[in-house]
């Protein structure tokens, strides 16, 4: 498909990329969560670890920078819900201490990138209103 390389460019985002990565560590890591977990903190974990790449490839699919940053900022609030979710599932013992320190790693990392990205895009719309 030609138009892959315009229309999914996302996809070549390594912050896109990591935050894929961490949806599936995510998906494996609460498979092991209690049952009665079934819709609540494992879903909840899961929506919020979804919510992140899938915000950062809508918000490249708009037609302005202005749209983008404001997909990223959503994205930026699922990982801070997803942070807090990674230390209750770790209070709970649902997540051993290895596995919590790597999510919590995994987050880290692509909350960085997330942020850089933001930046770079919120300043390059602020150069082109100012043209």
């Amino acid at each position: 498909m030609s138009s892959e390389s315009n229309a999914y460019r996302y996809k070549r985002l390594v912050v896109w990329q990591r935050a894929m990565a961490l949806v599936v560590r995510v998906y494996k890591a609460t498979e092991s969560f209690p049952k009665h977990e079934q819709y609540g903190l494992i879903s909840q974990m899961r929506r919020s670890a979804v919510s992140i790449p899938s915000n950062i490839a809508e918000g490249h699919g708009r037609n302005s920078d202005k749209e983008l940053v404001r997909f990223l900022d959503i994205a930026k609030g699922s990982i801070y819900e997803l942070d807090t979710q990674i230390e209750i599932s770790r209070q709970l013992n649902y997540l051993k201490i290895q596995e919590a320190i790597c999510l919590s790693n995994m987050l880290d990392e692509t909350s960085r990138m997330l942020s850089g990205l933001r930046k770079s895009k919120s300043q390059y719309s602020r150069l082109k209103t100012d043209e």
